[in-house]
């Protein structure tokens, strides 16, 4: 009797391999189960389950079919090719070798088979249910009513269907080939095949059945290249640098893309009648492969090669011409930037009008906090416990006080996890629960030497902090903080007490003590239950569940707490700014989170990478990073919120015209997203112009403004986005920033985002780029100065100003050893024909626990250089502003940069002795050295920032002084004496903050 060919295994190890098995399924099902689960609680909760039902019964479908197609159709083939075996094989070596693995296949071979279907059918399905939006897409996608300029079809076939078809063809190329070497080995295991012996290599029937798999991969590959040419109008155009289909594309490739799918079928027919019809062998169906081969390098590559080098590139700008608009326009279509208000502004203005003094729309509403920079100092002054935070940057709103509109600079005073007093898992989870408060301070005030002017989010009733208001002007009726930026995935909380006992730490009290609170809000998972407890403890790995007193019959679990995450868990078809912000709503402290939604095959519209094009000096600090998404349409099409104490979450329709939200919507119900008209007028009121939007259709529009080909092909009118102003070799881009001004052509002042761009390869100012709502509907503008503008850009400007002789001195003063300067937003503003530049100048002590304080303020006007003022406050830097401006001749600019006072010769000169008013006034300013020196040394930074300002006042009387004494034909720019007091304070001894 012939041994078997493999050794049996023993029972106990089939026993052992069973359990082993049988415990790795067990744990996978379990974990599954759980997961899903709990999601289904959590859906419940915020009641989208038609999203958890939705994906899943999708994912599941998707499984099913594809898995089931692939399994079926491999199993099919490999049964096939076992049926069409032939009965007699001629001796041979090779027959006896294969002898063995034929006994070994035959007795369970159709245990075999199904095991190899199975597998290769579940890595099929788990690959197309990752495929779930295309198909809903694919299965609910309606049209743009926007045709191709090439074929004449709506776009929605390209958005909506090609994916799907795409990836369906791949699926297909791969059940083929897999079909095709699997019946290839069966067949040669089972002698339909061989390699060697006397006769045919290959049997009639084996050669029918592999003919055929070769004929319909030639079918499908007749498939691919029409729909390759409907895909050509997505592809890289090299010979215009640009996506879409160029010259040689539809001139040569196309027609090429057109022959070869004719040639494919014929060969696919060739095939199967040379190889089983007339000729019976694989000579000529060899050749018809050849020639395919052949076909489509010379068709496909050689002849659209040449057409491209001989043709195109010598005369390439008229050649392109036609597809470089095609791109042009597809591209402000796509992005949004289509109506983009393009206004001129000659910029020609070069002295301080005296209208800078008086105005109301511009001047009154300039920002002077930097919501980064001042992040540190809100957490110092409206910390109160170690354990809060603001994070690394606030947020800029508009609020109306006193019918006044104003922005505001608003955080939210949260917990932070990694800094509480005793981090256990009682402490984490069940007392410190939430944050409280939305603080909030006018973007245009600072008190106290610096500080800003807190009018919101106090602990207490009425304010207890001197330099704050004494009443809440923002006032939340639920100023608790359950849900945050500040909230990590593990960082669920369990809220919920039986009988009157309180256990939540809610804030502290102005008497010293501590107040507690229990939560009764409607959000949270339920988890009263033994069954939830157990099945919250296999989720979070955490016996406490089970085990602690503090979970008890009235619990709830509130997890999925940051509202970014709520939102994409939600609606996971949207793209999510990265910069959610809080806004104080009837009431409510509610998270606003725009979502977009993109799409990636809008034809002969330019790609762009999501997290490339948004990443600049804020993200990672404040600021979500998006992920690396290309993308080629954009829509914000999707306002959503997020109560900050009960988790609410609404998605709100902002653009009711975006087919791909209606796809989306109708995919899930048509009633996921809540239509525009249901958008609460005080919501309304808080909207703003998404960050990240903004900053690709910004960086778009630094090529896309120009609309001729001939010029867009010569780019020598393309514009670049700047560097950060004080650190431009950081290559960090400058981020675009919110104001609550007027542009010139706007009719009042409106909260905009703002950014400028200078021309490529240079530093001067090309256009202000703004991005706001008029009558709730986005409106981009672009005001665009001359090409030959004197005009400085943001990074000129700033070294102008910071070099500045007088300016430098005074600066040198602000900083030391022990202090560092700091600079807020660099601000742009076109005022009277001329560009006003507004800088604010921060100083940060090197103590422990320091915070910036505001201390000056850098003011430019006109080209930059000529009018240059550091300034203690805005006031005071425009009146300067406005005094230069008067004293240049005939409106030209002071002989001296910055109204510094100029050189009188070489050697040296005697300082003047200082008498009367001038010695009290050089008296004062020793005296608030000293005071500042002194605040330094006590640590009490409301002493020191008094002290700075006393110390200002004091510089400013003394140089009020110098000149009523030694009267100087030219104005102090800087607001600093030119001659120092009789004894200038050293480095060391300098104030800093």
């Amino acid at each position: 009797m012939r041994s078997s060919p493999l050794p049996r295994m023993s029972r106990r190890g089939r026993v052992t391999i069973g359990v082993l098995i049988g415990v790795f399924v067990f744990f996978t099902l379990l974990g599954w189960g759980v997961n899903a689960w709990t999601d289904w609680l959590w859906f419940d909760e915020v009641r989208y389950t038609q999203v958890f039902t939705g994906v899943l019964a999708t994912r599941l479908l998707l499984f099913l079919v594809i898995g089931a197609g692939m399994a079926l159709v491999i199993a099919a083939n490999l049964w096939l090719a076992y049926r069409l075996r032939p009965r007699l094989r001629p001796h041979s070596p090779e027959q006896a070798t294969l002898e063995r693995y034929r006994m070994l296949l035959t007795p369970r071979l159709g245990t075999w088979i199904a095991v190899v279907s199975v597998i290769i059918g579940l890595f099929a399905g788990l690959s197309g249910q990752s495929r779930w939006s295309q198909w809903l897409l694919f299965r609910n996608g309606g049209t743009f009513g926007v045709k191709d300029p090439e074929f004449g079809v709506d776009v929605g076939f390209y958005v909506f269907d090609l994916p799907f078809w795409r990836y369906l063809l791949g699926v297909g190329f791969t059940a083929v080939v897999l079909a095709l070497l699997g019946a290839l080995a069966v067949h040669y295991i089972f002698g339909g095949v061989r390699l060697q012996g006397v006769g045919d290599r290959m049997t009639n029937a084996a050669r029918a059945h592999l003919s055929t798999l070769v004929a319909v991969f030639v079918l499908l590959k007749a498939i691919a290249y029409v729909l390759d040419r409907r895909a050509m109008l997505l592809e890289y155009n090299e010979g215009a640098k640009l996506y879409g289909a160029g010259y040689a594309d539809v001139n040569a490739l196309l027609p090429a893309k057109e022959i070869l799918a004719y040639i494919s079928v014929v060969v696919a027919i060739a095939i199967i009648v040379f190889s089983n019809a007339v000729m019976r062998n694989l000579v000529w169906p060899g050749i018809a492969l050849a020639l395919l081969g052949v076909s489509a390098v010379a068709i496909g590559g050689i002849y659209p090669w040449a057409v491209q080098t001989f043709e195109v590139k010598p005369s390439a700008r008229d050649k392109e011409a036609p597809y470089i608009e095609r791109s042009i326009e597809a591209t402000r279509a796509a992005f949004g930037i289509g109506n983009t208000k393009t206004t001129g502004y000659a910029a020609n203005n070069l002295v301080p009008p005296a209208s800078l003094a008086t105005d109301t729309s511009v001047v009154q509403n300039v920002r002077l906090l930097d919501p980064q920079l001042v992040s540190e100092t809100y957490t110092q002054l409206q910390q109160v416990r170690g354990f809060y935070d603001f994070g690394s940057k606030l947020d800029i709103d508009r609020y109306t006080l006193a019918d006044k509109t104003s922005d505001y600079v608003v955080g939210v005073r949260e917990i932070n996890y990694g800094e509480l007093p005793n981090n256990n898992w009682i402490n984490r989870h069940t007392v410190y629960t939430h944050g409280y408060g939305l603080v909030g301070a006018p973007a245009n005030q600072v008190v106290c030497g610096g500080q800003p002017y807190f009018v919101s989010g106090f602990l207490g009733e009425k304010a207890q902090e001197a330099c704050s208001s004494q009443t809440e002007q923002i006032p939340a009726q639920q100023p608790r903080i359950y849900y945050g930026e500040r909230m990590e995935a593990d960082d669920y909380a369990i809220v919920g007490q039986t009988g009157d006992r309180n256990v939540e730490f809610d804030r502290p009290t102005s008497t010293g003590g501590e107040q507690y609170y229990t939560y009764t809000g409607a959000g949270g998972v339920e988890i009263g239950s033994f069954t939830r407890r157990l099945l919250y403890a296999i989720k979070e790995q955490e016996s406490n569940f089970l085990l602690s007193e503090a979970v008890n019959d009235d619990s709830k679990l509130l997890y999925v707490r940051n509202p970014r995450d709520r939102v994409e868990k939600v609606a996971p078809f949207l793209t999510l700014d990265g910069d959610p912000y809080p806004a104080v709503v009837n009431g409510r402290v509610l998270w606003i989170i725009d979502g977009y939604t993109t799409a990636a095959t809008y034809p002969y519209a330019d790609r762009v990478n999501l997290q490339a094009e948004t990443t600049d000096e804020l993200t990672g600090r404040g600021t979500f990073q998006l992920a690396r998404e290309d993308v080629n349409y954009i829509r914000n099409s999707v306002k959503a919120t997020v109560d900050a104490y009960d988790g609410t979450v609404k998605l709100y329709e902002f653009d009711n015209t975006d087919p791909v939200l209606k796809a989306w919507n109708k995919a899930f119900g048509g009633d996921l997203v809540l239509p525009k008209g249901d958008i609460p007028p005080e919501l309304a009121e808080h909207f703003r112009y998404p960050a990240d939007l903004f900053k690709v259709q910004r960086n778009l529009l630094t090529k896309f403004h120009v609309t001729d080909p001939g010029d867009f092909y010569s780019g020598q009118d393309f514009w670049q986005v700047p560097n950060v102003p004080d650190a431009p070799d950081s290559g960090q881009k400058q981020p675009p920033y919110y104001l609550f001004t007027q542009f010139p052509g706007q009719e009042g002042p409106r909260f905009q985002l703002t950014a400028a761009v200078t021309p490529n390869g240079r530093q001067n100012l090309a256009a202000l780029v703004s991005g706001s709502y008029v009558d709730g509907e986005p409106r981009l503008e672009v005001l665009e100065l001359p090409d030959q503008t004197r005009i400085s850009g943001p990074t000129q400007v700033h070294q102008q100003m910071t070099n500045n002789g007088d300016i430098r001195q005074q600066l040198n003063l602000l900083s030391s050893n022990q202090a560092q300067v700091q600079y807020g937003n660099l601000l742009s503003l076109p005022f009277a024909d001329g560009m006003l530049y507004v800088e604010p100048v921060y100083v940060k002590s090197s103590n422990q626990d320091a915070y910036p304080l505001l201390q000056k303020v850098l003011l430019s006007y006109g080209d930059g250089g000529s009018y240059v003022v550091l300034a203690n406050n805005l006031s005071d830097g425009i009146k300067q502003l406005v005094e230069q401006g008067k004293k240049a001749p005939g409106g030209s600019p002071p002989p001296s940069s910055g109204g510094t006072n100029p050189p009188t010769g070489g050697g040296t000169t005697t300082p003047p002795v200082l008498t009367g008013e001038l010695a009290q006034a050089a008296d004062r300013v020793q005296s608030a050295i000293a005071e500042v020196k002194a605040a330094q040394a006590s640590g009490d930074f409301e002493r020191y920032g008094r002290a700075l300002k006393t110390l200002d006042e004091a510089m400013s009387a003394f140089q009020q002084a110098q000149a009523a004494a030694n009267p100087s034909p030219g104005p102090s720019a800087s607001g600093s004496p030119s001659a120092a007091p009789p004894t200038s304070p050293s480095p060391s001894a300098t104030p800093n903050g």
